[in-house]
């Protein structure tokens, strides 16, 4: 389904939807061609909370939680280089061991 199709059935809601087909533009903009429905949602905390235990369930699946208020998604990709900083302070406390 389409997000304009998406928005046209479930006007002013809050949803969780997943990308059945979908890629990244130049700018790294996700393009998603297909969409499916999966929960409607009383509010955004209630989505969230929705999508975090679908994501945490399937991992590899493309979920996303929005608001059909939206003309257009507006998701960018966005890239983790390095060492996320929960982890950077186990790192430094490794190189300060002594043998």
């Amino acid at each position: 389904m389409l997000w304009s199709e998406i928005r046209n059935n479930y006007p002013d809601k809050w949803l969780v939807v997943e990308a059945l087909e979908a890629h990244t533009a130049v700018d790294r903009q996700r393009q998603l061609t297909n969409l499916a429905v999966i929960e409607c949602c009383p509010d955004g905390k209630a989505a969230i909370q929705r999508y975090r235990a679908l994501h945490q369930q399937y991992p590899t699946r493309e979920f996303y939680f929005l608001h059909t208020s939206r003309e257009e998604p507006d998701i960018r990709e966005r890239w983790w280089l390095g060492i996320r900083s929960d982890h950077a302070a186990d790192t430094d406390s490794l190189r300060r061991t002594e043998y």
